[in-house]
C-alpha cells in the first residue's frame, strides 16, 4: 500500500541558516493558525533556554496539510553537540529539505547531517535560504552544494535533486534564482511530487520503531515512531523489545495514541503505515525499542548514534555558600537527575565513580553537557563540574584522540593572529579561500585545543570573526597543547568583597565580581595576566586613622567587572579548579580550598 496522503520530511541545515523561520512559515500557509491568531516568532522553539538562545536543542514535530496531502515536518537542531537528535529523527522520514544559507553556503555542520540523510539514502531537496540578503550568493551556491554532494558520494538520484530559491521570513519561494517567489507553494509542489509517499501493508503484523522519548509528568514515559507496518489502536495489547537483544522482549498496553495535528498532539483512535505517533503506558520504553504485534516480535535496527568526545566530572556542591540557593543538593538527587536526563537523550553517558558524590557525564561537546547544567540549575539543582576532558581511544596500540572540522570566516586583517592561535594548538589547515572582504579558513584542530578559544578568538577580531566546528573522526594523539595562558585571582579569606579590597585588587588582573558579592577562600575572584595565579584580598577595609589628608575621602572609582556566562566559566576553569552552578549564582572555585595547603600541595608536585 502506498500513503499518498501523506509524507514525512525533516529539514537539517547549519545553524542560524533559517529552519525554524521556515518552518513558521509553512504553517502560517499551511493553514495551521487561525487569521486572527498571534504567534510568536520561531513557534517551535518551545522551551525557555531555545527562545533565549535563538537556537533548537530538541527535535520537533509539526503538520501541514497542502491540497488534502499531510506533511509531518520534523524540524531538527542546527548544532554539532546536539547531532545525536538529527541522527535517530531521520529514521522517521523519506527525504529531508536541505536548508542552505545564500550567504554562507555549506557550513560544516550542513556537512555532518547530509551524510547521515544520504547514508540512509533518503531523498534531498535543496532549498537555498535568506535569498534577500544582500551579500547573497546565488550563482555559487548551487555549485557549492553539488562539490559537498560529490564529496559525500552521492547517489545519481541525489545529485539531480531539485532546487529551490526561499525566502523564510517573507515565505517566498520559487524554483528559480532570478524569479522572486510569492508564497511557499512551488515549496509544496515540490515536496508533494518528489518525496515517497510511506509504504507499507496495512493488513500485516503492526511493526514501529520508537526512535524518541518524551516525558509527562501525568502518563510518564510516551514512546514516539512512525509505523513501518500494521495498524496501531489505542488499548492494544503489544510485545516490545530491542533488536540487539539486549532487554527481553515483553508485553505491554497502549493507554493513548496521539498524532500531531499543527502544532497539537491530538488523540487518535488507530494509525497506519507511515503515520508518526504518540504512544504511552509503557512504562519502560526507551530509544530504539520495536513496538510489535503480540507473537509477531519483529524487531527493527536502530541507527548507531556516534561516541560522546567530551567528559566532565559532575559532583556534589560542598563549598562554603552550598545549599543557599538550590532545592536538590544530595548525591541521591543528582544521581537520580542525570540518570533521567538519559532516558531521552541518547548521545549522553552517565558513569558512577569509586566516589558516590560524583558522576562521569560524557556528552557530544561543551555545548551539549552546558545546556545540561543549564537545565538543572533552573530546576533548583546545585551542583560543581570540572574542566571539560576530551576521551581519547587507543587504536592499535596507539592513542587517538577527537578532531574537529574548523570552519573561521574573519575580516582579512585578522588572518595572523587566527593562524599563530591555530599553530599553538596544533590545528591543519585544510583550505583558505577569501570571500569579498573575508576569508574562510578551513582547519583540522584537536578537539581539546578549541577548549577556552572562542573568548580570546572573539577578541582577536574584534567581534567580526565567526567560528563552527563538527566532529571529524580520531587521529593520532598530537602532543602537548597548554590548556590556558592566564592565571586566577583567588580570594584570601571569607567574607564579603568591599570597595576598597576590589580596588587594590583591581590592578592585578580582571574582577568577575563587584562590591558586595559573598567570597570564601579559596573562590576565584578574577582572571590575572601572568601565568601563575595570585591571591588577592577583597575584604580588606580600609583603616580609620585620625588625619585625614585632601582627596583621601573621594569616592574609589571601581572598573565594571566582567560577568561570565555558563560557557565563559566552562572555557576559563583550569584543571585545578571547579565551577559551582546554583540556581542563582556560578562561581569559580580552587579544588583545594585552603590557601597555604594549596601552596604546599604545589611545591611538593
Amino acid at each position: 500500500m502506498v500513503r499518498n496522503d501523506l509524507r514525512n520530511i525533516a529539514i537539517i541545515a547549519h545553524v542560524d541558516h533559517g529552519k525554524t523561520t521556515l518552518v513558521d512559515e509553512m504553517l502560517k500557509q499551511g493553514g495551521a493558525f487561525r487569521e486572527n491568531q498571534a504567534v510568536a516568532e520561531r513557534v517551535m522553539d518551545s522551551n525557555d533556554l531555545e527562545r533565549e538562545r535563538g537556537i533548537t536543542i530538541l527535535a520537533k514535530n509539526t503538520s501541514v496539510c497542502y491540497n488534502d496531502v499531510k506533511i509531518n515536518i520534523i524540524d531538527t537542531p542546527g548544532h554539532a553537540d546536539f547531532g545525536g537528535e538529527v541522527e535517530r529523527v531521520l529514521n522517521m522520514v523519506d527525504g529531508v529539505l536541505l536548508l542552505v544559507d545564500a550567504a554562507e553556503g555549506p557550513m560544516p555542520q550542513t556537512r555532518f547531517v547530509l551524510s547521515k540523510a544520504l547514508e540512509m539514502g533518503h531523498k534531498i531537496i535543496i532549498v537555498v535560504n535568506k535569498i534577500d540578503r544582500p551579500d547573497a550568493r546565488l550563482d555559487e551556491i548551487g555549485d557549492e552544494v553539488l562539490e559537498l554532494l560529490l564529496d559525500l558520494d552521492a547517489n545519481d538520484e541525489q545529485l539531480e535533486s531539485p532546487l529551490l530559491f526561499c525566502s523564510g521570513r517573507s515565505g517566498t519561494a520559487s524554483l528559480s534564482q532570478y524569479e522572486a517567489g510569492t508564497d511557499l507553494k512551488p515549496l509544496f509542489e515540490t515536496i508533494i511530487n518528489y518525496i515517497n509517499p510511506p509504504e507499507g501493508n496495512e493488513e500485516e503484523p503492526l511493526r514501529m520503531l520508537v526512535s524518541s522519548i518524551d516525558y509527562n509528568e501525568y502518563v510518564g514515559r510516551i514512546g514516539v515512531g512512525r509505523i513501518e507496518r500494521g495498524t496501531v489502536k489505542a488499548g492494544q495489547q503489544i510485545t516490545i523489545g530491542d533488536f540487539h537483544g539486549e532487554n527481553a522482549p515483553y508485553h505491554a498496553k497502549i493507554v493513548s495514541l496521539l498524532q500531531i495535528q499543527g502544532l497539537q498532539r491530538v488523540p487518535a483512535e488507530t494509525a497506519t503505515v507511515g503515520d508518526i505517533v504518540w504512544v504511552s503506558g509503557i512504562e519502560k520504553i526507551t530509544i530504539g525499542d520495536s513496538i510489535c504485534a503480540p507473537g509477531n516480535f519483529d524487531p527493527l535496527p536502530f541507527a548507531k548514534i556516534s561516541e560522546p568526545t567530551v567528559e566532565m566530572t559532575f559532583s556534589v556542591n560542598d563549598s562554603p555558600l552550598a545549599g543557599q540557593d538550590g532545592k536538590f543538593v544530595t548525591s541521591r538527587q543528582l544521581r537520580e537527575r542525570l540518570f533521567r536526563e538519559l532516558l531521552k537523550d541518547v548521545s549522553l553517558r552517565v558513569k558512577e565513580t569509586d566516589s558516590t558524590d560524583s558522576f562521569l557525564v560524557a556528552g557530544r561537546g561543551e555545548m551539549h553537557l552546558s545546556i545540561l547544567i543549564e537545565n538543572m540549575r533552573r530546576e533548583g539543582y546545585e551542583l560543581a563540574v570540572s574542566t571539560p576532558r576530551v576521551l581519547f581511544k587507543e587504536i592499535d596500540g596507539k592513542k587517538h584522540e577527537p578532531i574537529e572540522r574548523l570552519v573561521i570566516d574573519v575580516p582579512e586583517d585578522c588572518v595572523g593572529s587566527v593562524m599563530e592561535k591555530m599553530g599553538s594548538r596544533k590545528a591543519e589547515l585544510q583550505s583558505m579561500h577569501p570571500q569579498g572582504n573575508r576569508m574562510r579558513i578551513e582547519f583540522l584542530v584537536p578537539a581539546r585545543g578549541l577548549f577556552g578559544y572562542k573568548s580570546e578568538f572573539l577578541t582577536d577580531t574584534r567581534g567580526e570573526g565567526i567560528m563552527n566546528s563538527v566532529f571529524e573522526g580520531y587521529q593520532e594523539y598530537k602532543g602537548d597543547i597548554p590548556r590556558r595562558s592566564i592565571g586566577s585571582l583567588v580570594s584570601f579569606e571569607t567574607g564579603e568583597a568591599v570597595t576598597y579590597g576590589l580596588y587594590n585588587a583591581q590592578e592585578r588582573g580582571t574582577l568577575f565580581i563587584t562590591a558586595g558579592t559573598p567570597v570564601y577562600e579559596g573562590m576565584v575572584v578574577g582572571s590575572s595576566p601572568k601565568a601563575e595565579d595570585l591571591v588577592v584580598n577583597v575584604c580588606k577595609r580600609k583603616h580609620l586613622t585620625n588625619t585625614r589628608a585632601s582627596g583621601s575621602d573621594d569616592a574609589l572609582r571601581l572598573i565594571p567587572p566582567r560577568v561570565l556566562s555558563l560557557e565563559d566559566c566552562l572555557e576559563f576553569l583550569a584543571d585545578d579548579e571547579l565551577l559551582e552552578a546554583t540556581p542563582k549564582n556560578l562561581r569559580i572555585r580552587k579544588r583545594i580550598l585552603s590557601n597555604s595547603l594549596r601552596a604546599k600541595t604545589k611545591a611538593k608536585g
